[in-house]
């Protein structure tokens, strides 16, 4: 080897060894920024007063929660309320995120972690419309193999928008991010109570009607017949089916009864109660396990009894949301009514057919 060849090579070994030296020191760059992120907040100078709107995306999907004076409502339900304490959990959740871990992350990457288009979009809102906390979360993490991929997980994979080549860990599956309106409404329903009486219609013109002079009489079916006798329990059990109702879900606005069943109701119960109420509810099409449903209810609260003055200020405080559900296409479960889908013939005692005559 000549003199100039060897002068090239030491050149060639000095920059590669300078390369080498740089490439490791950006390696340990990067390790000690995400050690020193360790156990620091994921969303800076976040705070929950400012939030007042919450917004939830994923492909095919989208759930707008707002702040509507001292309640929430879902913006694609016709502003049908959400569940308050579902809100303050995500708000609170979403301030005491810790980055567990953080990586660089490739492009390729973004999207084996669902970190891409195809994850959930989650974006805080002030009161001017602007952003003030967002990011994307990605796949569950799991600290070692999963016995079943529905489990919840022991975090989630997330990045920031605005720094989209480093991937974090957080240490909470964020199960409460969800963009289904069963999982933010307000599921409160309504609640027939003191049953005066009932009056239901089924399919194939099936009808019957219980009712009772007062609210700790016997029932009585009507129209009554010969030889028959009303079981006291099915009868019990029938007026308490629309007491303390919760809700499944809430269509989205805009549905044709059409596509409801609504406009050719599969039942509809006519209930009035001592109270002076009277709740007219009305199911339609099935959707699952849970039936569409209408409700109205007329009438003025008029309590009596001993505690007259206490229950009258309980219903007129509950009325309210309970009329505006007639604003709305509800989904009850359908189990909600077995007892209120039996025939006539099948709320009377049963004959002993063993019994010698």
């Amino acid at each position: 080897m000549n003199a100039r060849s060897a002068a090239v090579l030491l050149v060639l070994l000095a920059a590669l060894g300078g390369g080498a030296l740089l490439l490791q020191q950006q390696g340990q760059w990067r390790r000690s920024a995400g050690v020193a992120a360790l156990g620091h907040p994921l969303l800076k100078n976040f705070q929950a007063a400012d939030v007042v709107s919450i917004a939830l995306r994923e492909p095919g999907s989208a759930i707008t929660l707002e702040r509507k004076g001292e309640q929430w409502v879902i913006a694609e339900r016709a502003g049908f309320p959400a569940d308050f304490d579902k809100v303050r959990e995500l708000v609170l959740k979403a301030i005491e995120l810790k980055v567990g871990q953080s990586e660089p992350i490739a492009e390729k990457d973004r999207a084996r972690l669902k970190l891409d288009d195809s994850g959930l979009q989650l974006e805080f809102r002030g009161a001017d419309g602007k952003a003030l906390a967002n990011m994307v979360i990605g796949a569950k993490f799991f600290k070692r193999e999963p016995d079943s991929p529905t489990r919840a997980g022991d975090g989630r994979y997330v990045i920031l928008p605005d720094d989209p080549k480093v991937v974090y860990v957080v240490a909470d599956p964020l199960t409460q991010a969800s963009t289904k309106s069963a999982d933010w409404i307000r599921r409160t329903g309504f609640a027939a109570e003191k049953v005066k009486s009932m009056q239901v219609a089924l399919p194939g013109g099936e009808k019957w009607k219980i009712e009772r002079a007062r609210d700790d009489a016997g029932w009585q079916l009507t129209p009554s017949r010969a030889g028959e006798k009303l079981d006291t329990i099915r009868a019990n059990s029938a007026s308490y089916s629309l007491n303390n109702v919760e809700l499944a879900d809430v269509a989205a606005p805009g549905l044709k009864p059409a596509d409801t069943g609504l406009d050719q109701p599969l039942a509809t119960f006519v209930t009035t109660t001592f109270d002076g109420l009277t709740y007219t509810v009305k199911l339609g099409k099935a959707s699952g396990d849970n039936l569409h449903a209408s409700v109205a209810i007329a009438g003025q609260p008029k309590a009596t009894g001993a505690e007259a003055a206490e229950r009258q200020k309980k219903l007129e405080e509950r009325l309210p949301a309970e009329r505006a559900l007639a604003a709305h296409t509800l989904l009850i479960a359908k189990s909600r009514f077995e007892d209120m889908f039996k025939k006539r013939v099948e709320l009377l005692e049963k004959k002993d057919a063993g019994r010698k005559k």
